[in-house]
């Protein structure tokens, strides 16, 4: 993951500057330190410090959000280079816009959620997804012999499989629901929808997937209580 966040930020160009200390605060003048405890900068005091050219501020902003926009967008699009495309794309945008950020209109982290999620909506448009079995999601921590790897690996993949072929935006729907823990409101606010145009998405998602996973439902519970016991 660092090594890819530093290509992000080569690729973007960023400048040198930091108000940044080692620890990813910004340092307190020293009359004002006292005892008070130093705390981690919000997303506002960060995209701020993005807009006057700080590298450190984004790679801060990178370590919080990254991971969760590569997991959204790998989801959507199905393969790891097409996701990590788009969070380079993402986060360029941050670097380029943040002087256009306004505090107190929306979350951050909502935001880089809505242009994940537009960039995959775009891509799957302009490209039908490919079948990549060879990137398949990491397997759970254990310690699985060989067979039961693979049984693991197939089930993932005809999971994955079933929720590619969802209409694009039904799986949008499911992925910021289920995979990103994000509420319905927050989820049409992203899509530019009603919460009840979300809830419809959902519900037909969720159909489909129980119809398209029905053969798999042995599996997908001995899957479970593996992973439980």
């Amino acid at each position: 993951m660092a090594d890819r966040r530093l290509e992000i930020l080569r690729g973007a160009g960023f400048g040198r500057r930091s108000r940044l200390d080692e620890a990813g605060m910004f340092p307190m003048p020293a009359h004002a330190r006292g005892n008070i405890r130093l705390e981690q900068p919000s997303d506002d005091e960060l995209v701020a410090a993005v807009a006057s050219g700080d590298e450190a501020a984004c790679r801060a902003l990178m370590d919080r959000h990254l991971t969760r926009i590569l997991v959204l967008a790998r989801r959507m699009l199905g393969n790891q280079a097409d996701a990590e495309e788009v969070a380079q794309e993402v986060f360029l945008r941050v670097w380029t816009h943040a002087d256009r950020w306004e505090p107190g209109q929306a979350r951050f982290g909502t935001w880089l959620h809505r242009v994940a999620t537009n960039l995959c909506l775009d891509r799957l448009r302009k490209n039908r997804p490919t079948d990549d079995i060879d990137e398949m999601p990491d397997l759970a921590s254990g310690d699985p012999g060989p067979h039961r790897q693979l049984e693991q690996r197939e089930l993932a993949a005809r999971v994955d499989a079933a929720l590619q072929a969802l209409p694009e935006r039904q799986r949008a729907a499911i992925v910021l629901s289920h995979y990103q823990g994000l509420g319905n409101l927050e989820t049409a606010d992203i899509l530019g929808v009603t919460v009840e145009a979300v809830e419809s998405l959902l519900s037909r998602a969720r159909r489909q997937l129980r119809l398209s996973l029905a053969t798999e439902k042995d599996d997908l519970l001995r899957s479970d209580k593996v992973s439980a016991s």
